[in-house]
């Protein structure tokens, strides 16, 4: 297991994300507490030693079962993750009544690591308001030793995360963000690495296979992938991107059964970064996948000046091909949540002034139409 520095800590390259457990018969909130059992065990034996639960997963069922099978081993052999869930707003106001909640389901008296869960679009004002106390919480318990590290998970945008370091990135020491090859462009990924370089912050990478979905790949980039390492899995190459990203501390992936933590434990046997040939073969592999799904947007803003309800098209059309591309998902509806009603994509009245200038002939009022209706807006 290759491992990485953190302060005086010697973190595993690869952590083990508790999101997707072994579950039975397809059921998220019936975690298969042997089969999960199984992995901590291969996990613990062969160097795993982060783990990272949150109070949603698996319908709230995740922290009391890593807290049981962690509980087995000593307690100085691991790290244990777990976050505040601000990305529920309902939360805001129950901080200290949820941390000793976590505390008892994960049975410690500390947090090795504890995070601002989904700092985005939707809750950051709530977690900038001083009235709900959390920032000046946690920090007590930082002080007090329930808490060992601080930092903050985002799927927000860049403007998000700075608003949210302007005002506590000096006591930040780590960011949790959404990155692998597809988002280093599709998600802003490679401006939030920068912008945490920025600040001094080291990377946790989640979504390194952006949900499995890097995991297999069409038979033709497979083929080009093989014909530059012909002995690596597919998978692989999503965890190789990632070691040739320096600013990468940690790696989180939810596995959900024995044979993908064994694969991806013997894939961080060893360091083997990307060369430029494969990067950018791999990043052109991205780039196919993307423009199969996605409008071609180049963000000239043509469109604002010319749409009679000043409707910040580029930004929805990112959101759009985000939400076709995942076929679903939190992020739009997350990131629209925020948005006043005449700014939405049904906002749009069709007069199609915008696409008499749009650059790429885009059909931007059908797009905003299905947007809609995917949406369920009206």
């Amino acid at each position: 297991m290759i491992y990485k520095d953190f302060q005086d800590l010697k973190l595993s390259a690869l952590g083990m994300g508790a999101m997707r457990l072994p579950v039975i018969d397809g059921d998220d909130s019936k975690i298969d507490v042997q089969a999960a059992e199984e992995m901590v065990a291969w996990a613990m034996e062969h160097g795993v030693n982060y783990y990272d639960t949150a109070w949603g997963y698996h319908d709230g069922k995740s922290e009391l079962v890593m807290g049981k099978l962690l509980g087995r081993y000593p307690r100085d052999s691991y790290y244990l993750a777990t976050k505040f869930p601000g990305y529920d707003l309902s939360n805001m106001d129950k901080v200290e009544e949820i941390f000793e909640e976590q505390l008892k389901k994960c049975g410690t008296e500390y947090f090795d690591f504890y995070l601002f869960h989904n700092v985005c679009e939707m809750n950051i004002d709530s977690y900038l308001d001083p009235s709900y106390g959390i920032f000046e919480y946690l920090m007590k318990q930082k002080a007090a030793g329930r808490i060992r590290h601080l930092g903050f998970s985002a799927h927000g945008s860049c403007a998000v995360m700075e608003r949210f370091l302007d005002a506590y990135g000096k006591d930040m020491e780590f960011c949790q963000i959404q990155l692998n090859y597809l988002d280093w462009t599709f998600q802003g990924a490679k401006e939030k690495t920068e912008l945490l370089t920025h600040y001094g912050i080291p990377v946790w990478v989640m979504e390194p296979l952006r949900g499995g979905r890097l995991a297999s790949l069409t038979k033709e980039s497979e083929g080009i992938l093989k014909g530059l390492r012909p002995e690596e899995l597919v998978p692989a190459w999503a965890f190789r991107f990632l070691q040739t990203i320096p600013e990468v501390t940690m790696v989180l992936s939810g596995m959900s059964d024995l044979k993908q933590l064994k694969e991806n434990i013997a894939t961080f046997g060893e360091e083997k970064p990307l060369n430029a040939r494969e990067m950018e073969a791999l990043l052109t592999i991205a780039d196919g996948m993307i423009k199969k799904k996605s409008l071609p947007c180049t963000a000239c803003h043509y469109c604002v000046s010319h749409c009679p309800q000043e409707l910040d098209i580029p930004a929805l059309i990112e959101l759009y091909n985000e939400h076709c591309f995942t076929e679903g998902g939190f992020i739009a509806p997350m990131a629209l949540s925020a948005y006043p009603k005449e700014k939405l994509p049904s906002a749009c009245i069709g007069c199609r002034s915008c696409e008499a200038v749009c650059p790429q002939q885009i059909k931007i009022s059908e797009a905003m139409a299905d947007f809609t209706a995917k949406l369920n807006l009206d």
